[in-house]
């Protein structure tokens, strides 16, 4: 393990841990989310100077080196990939205990951490925004964090508290989490306008017959990783969200499939088509998703209920 002194193992026993050691964490953990002390600076409202001294500090109090900088940009060290992991726990264990306090009130505050699936906004069938509108009426006091990640991180964030509602394409269910349906949307088949298939009959075209072509899929277990492996599709790229997806798709060289809400931009400006559409698609349904121990708090439980009222009957 590395030690930034002789003398820091010293100073490195926390003992209580004092609301300036939850700050530093704080600014630690915006640091690494931002990927460097300047891009932190915007996140925090403070100056790169106050952002790298904070950092320091929380080094000279752990004594362990967290982080590199210098020419060759920001990177954690093993220690401070641990510090980090830890530091997320801890930050939603506390925001955990504002929750039951707030809850012991019978009032909702604090925050509330939601993460979507990407590229739902263009959907017509999600109502998210009418969820959130809800919400906000029910609820003014607490300060709504939304974020965007795969669908594995999200599970794993509503597991372990980072986040407190997910919002995710159905793929498989953990005994860990509660479930509600929301609303679905269909995938297509494309490619880009310089793949051979871009402006060429599609009539005759198989499954089978797909497997000529490089195929790019999504990185992590997904209705679109079960498909791709069901059909044998030879993966030759991979992408871990539907824009890099789309970005391997308009380079002409792979085929992928997209929500057909996303693609439709760029299908209108002749840059994708969609590959026999009536054959090459699959249907994918969203739910919202909440831990199911220790008990969500009242705000998860009114967003999560906010989501299923505002997409009753959809």
């Amino acid at each position: 393990m590395q030690v930034i002194q002789p003398d820091a193992k010293k100073r490195a026993v926390l003992g209580q841990l004092s609301d300036m050691d939850l700050r530093l964490l704080q600014v630690f953990k915006s640091v690494v989310d931002c990927g460097g002390m300047s891009a932190a600076e915007l996140e925090l409202n403070i100056g790169t100077s106050t952002v790298s001294r904070h950092v320091k500090d929380l080094e000279t109090r752990l004594g362990l080196v967290l982080c590199r900088r210098g020419r060759a940009g920001f990177a954690l060290t093993a220690e401070g990939k641990r510090v980090y992991d830890e530091t997320l726990r801890l930050l939603a264990s506390v925001e955990g205990f504002r929750n039951s306090i707030d809850a012991i009130h019978s009032r909702m505050g604090g925050q509330l951490a939601v993460a979507v699936f990407d590229k739902t906004a263009s959907n017509p069938q999600a109502r998210i925004g009418e969820a959130i509108a809800l919400f906000t009426e029910l609820a003014p006091e607490v300060n709504l964090q939304m974020h965007v990640a795969s669908i594995n991180a999200i599970e794993r964030g509503v597991i372990d508290g980072t986040y407190q509602v997910g919002i995710i394409p159905t793929h498989r269910n953990s005994l860990s989490l509660l479930y509600a349906n929301l609303f679905g949307e269909t995938m297509l088949l494309y490619c880009g306008a310089r793949h051979p298939l871009f402006g060429a009959g599609h009539g005759s075209l198989t499954w089978d017959g797909l497997q000529a072509y490089h195929f790019a899929g999504l990185g992590y277990h997904s209705p679109n990783m079960e498909l791709s492996h069901t059909a044998r599709l030879p993966r030759k790229a991979t992408g871990f969200d539907q824009e890099s997806i789309a970005t391997l798709i308009l380079s002409g060289k792979f085929l992928g499939f997209l929500p057909d809400h996303y693609a439709e931009a760029f299908e209108r400006r002749g840059q994708m088509q969609a590959v026999r559409p009536a054959l090459f698609r699959y249907p994918c349904h969203f739910v919202s998703l909440v831990r199911r121990s220790p008990q969500p708090s009242r705000a998860a439980q009114a967003f999560h209920e906010c989501l299923v009222k505002a997409h009753a009957g959809t």
